[in-house]
């Protein structure tokens, strides 16, 4: 466990595993630029499959049952999200998204949330961000759901740009792209803290529910993904997306289940040993004394 600084900037694995993931960003990135968030967002489950495939395969470890079924649940939920995703709204300019970005609805949203990550950050860090996961992974959760905005923004203003509208013209794409480095800093800060400090395993799981439901929320209330589609469209997503959250909380629950910490023969042997030598020394200790009592 760590002090929650930054010492993982000192180690090389760190930087690789942070190239690995700025990789797989950039393919989310471009993600973003063609479907709604309320369906990219829950299908970032998929690399907690692969994750696990891999690691059966590469790192021999061994995947309990009830990692099987939760990698089930996870695909079951993701196909049903799929399935009954909404439309990506039709955008013709970044000036559009500008305009969902400063309606009411999300400026109340985009408030509370940077109101609340100020009360985290200035008052509740400093006192239990050692001792409270919920605090830094909070942190993140609440910057995401405004950093996944800002991406899809950027992302929709690169695609008309390719397409021959450029959009680089309005400042609007150049504030997104700002916002968009601050929060990107600010959230990798934060969660790089926060598994420095906590375990990986309970991190995982609860910063994905975290992040997953609040950037529902956000582009719920910015893009208005639910307006064009029926309750039961809308149940059947919400189904989909608790589905994934138990395959998740299973996989990582039982993670380590079917990967017991190995024993040397050595060290399962050693007890027996030091029984043994201690029952040899009574013996010897007893035949002693009879010795000495029979001499007097």
């Amino acid at each position: 466990m760590g002090s929650g600084g930054h010492s993982y900037l000192k180690q090389p694995m760190w930087w690789v595993g942070m190239v690995s993931m700025i990789l797989g960003e950039i393919a989310n990135f471009a993600a973003y630029a063609f479907a709604p968030a309320i369906l990219v967002t829950p299908l970032g489950a998929l690399s907690i499959i692969v994750s696990a495939v891999l690691a059966h395969y590469l790192l021999d470890e061994r995947m309990h049952i009830f990692g099987v079924v939760g990698c089930v649940l996870c695909l079951f939920g993701s196909t049903t999200i799929v399935l009954h995703a909404p439309h990506e709204t039709p955008v013709s300019s970044v000036r559009q998204v500008w305009h969902f970005a400063t309606e009411p609805a999300f400026l109340v949203y985009a408030c509370i949330v940077l109101v609340i990550v100020g009360v985290l950050i200035y008052r509740y860090v400093p006192r239990y961000g050692q001792t409270h996961l919920i605090i830094y992974v909070g942190i993140c959760s609440l910057m995401g759901s405004l950093t996944v905005m800002c991406v899809k923004a950027v992302a929709i203003a690169i695609k008309l740009s390719f397409s021959g509208s450029n959009q680089f013209i309005y400042f609007q794409t150049w504030f997104f792209t700002l916002l968009l480095a601050v929060f990107c800093v600010m959230q990798i800060n934060y969660l790089n803290k926060a598994l420095d400090t906590f375990n990986t395993n309970v991190i995982s799981p609860v910063y994905y529910v975290m992040f997953t439901s609040l950037t529902i929320v956000a582009s719920v209330i910015m893009f208005k993904d639910w307006n064009k589609q029926s309750a039961s469209e809308i149940a059947t997503e919400i189904c989909g997306f608790v589905t994934i959250l138990c395959g998740t909380f299973l996989l990582h629950k039982t993670k380590d289940m079917a990967n017991p910490p190995a024993r040397s023969h050595a060290c399962s042997d050693s007890p027996r040993r030091s029984l043994d030598s201690h029952s040899r020394q009574s013996v010897i200790m007893i035949e002693h004394k009879r010795e000495d009592s029979s001499e007097q």
